[in-house]
């Protein structure tokens, strides 16, 4: 059995797919800025490609999983913020209809596989930003590109919180 991580960030998609790259630019930025203000104690930020059985890998034994990706509503807001906080054993599915993922499986059904094997992470946290572009190619759109920053300071506020209610140091900077 694998250590208990406080908190998990998992950027998922393609980056070569233009805004489908979205979760990891916001990987990329969480790292960078890592350098200068660490993230608290037992958070850990991993890239993935979506794929259900490496989610759960990733999110088993942590405390909070946020999990950032794409989507590519019709019609759609290009850089709008999506953020669902799936209560405790149930993920809503309206949370990501007429969402479509640009992955085979979706989140939902990685969350149900978790679920029905018992490796769902305490919490989990679901970033979807709307892209307009899947294209092959790499680079966001910028709206799409504006957005990362802002999605990047949320997720520091909510691992931030995660350790504080743990008991776990609080970031100074």
């Amino acid at each position: 059995m694998a250590a208990f991580v406080s908190a998990a960030v998992i950027g998922i998609g393609n980056e070569f797919r233009r805004d489908d790259g979205v979760g990891h630019a916001v990987i990329a930025l969480l790292r960078q800025r890592a350098a200068a203000r660490p993230l608290p104690p037992g958070t850990v930020v991993q890239e993935c490609d979506g794929d259900p059985g490496r989610l759960i890998e990733l999110w088993q034994n942590t405390g909070l999983a946020i999990v950032v990706d794409a989507c590519f509503p019709s019609p759609g807001c290009p850089g709008r913020i999506h953020r669902w906080h799936a209560a405790q054993g149930a993920l809503v599915r309206g949370a990501t209809a007429g969402r479509r993922s640009s992955h085979a499986l979706g989140l939902v059904e990685a969350v149900h596989l978790a679920q029905s094997l018992g490796r769902d992470p305490g919490r989990l946290v679901v970033y979807a930003v709307e892209g307009a572009d899947r294209s092959l190619g790499t680079g966001l759109t910028p709206s799409v590109a504006e957005a990362v920053q802002t999605l990047v300071e949320r997720i520091e506020e909510d691992v931030v919180r995660q350790a504080e209610a743990t008991g776990g140091e609080r970031r100074v900077g």
